[in-house]
């Protein structure tokens, strides 16, 4: 499972013009599921995020996680994040999991984020959508639960 994380003041993603989510102050994941992920990457990936430290503190240093500020998650799944760019000029996606075992392991781990008390905003599984964000920093990050980067 992979996972681009951003800090965002504000963010919101649309399906054909139509709010399914907002957020404030928190954090903007990208997630892609792989075809051999498992319930132990998602709740991996969850318990990371919501603990990492990347919130400024009063000393303006990276040492607040999105539970210690009172943040929210907006989720967006993205099965682009396992695009392999590695031949030609047209991504592979042969990596990533086919749409019914992404779309379970997608809601596990927002049920993961829900269970740490992180209010979750989403986007439409396997929709065309807009997302709008205000990456604050900028803070990016990319994860995944094997550990590759």
């Amino acid at each position: 499972m992979r996972a681009v994380v951003q800090l965002t003041s504000q963010a919101a993603v649309k399906v054909e013009n139509q709010l399914t989510g907002s957020i404030g102050k928190g954090l903007v994941v990208l997630l892609g599921v792989g075809k051999e992920d498992t319930i132990k990457d998602a709740k991996y990936l969850a318990e990371k995020i919501v603990n990492l430290r990347i919130f400024p503190d009063g000393e303006k240093l990276m040492n607040l996680s999105v539970k210690d500020v009172g943040g929210e998650i907006l989720v967006v799944s993205q099965f682009t994040l396992f695009g392999d760019c590695r031949k030609g000029r047209r991504p592979g996606y042969s990596d990533a999991a086919p749409p019914e075992k992404a779309k379970e392991l997608y809601k596990t781990f927002k049920d993961y984020l829900l269970k740490q008390g992180i209010p979750v905003e989403s986007g439409k599984f396997q929709a065309m959508m807009e997302v709008e964000l205000t990456n604050s920093g900028p803070v990016t990050l990319l994860l995944d639960s094997s550990k590759l980067f």
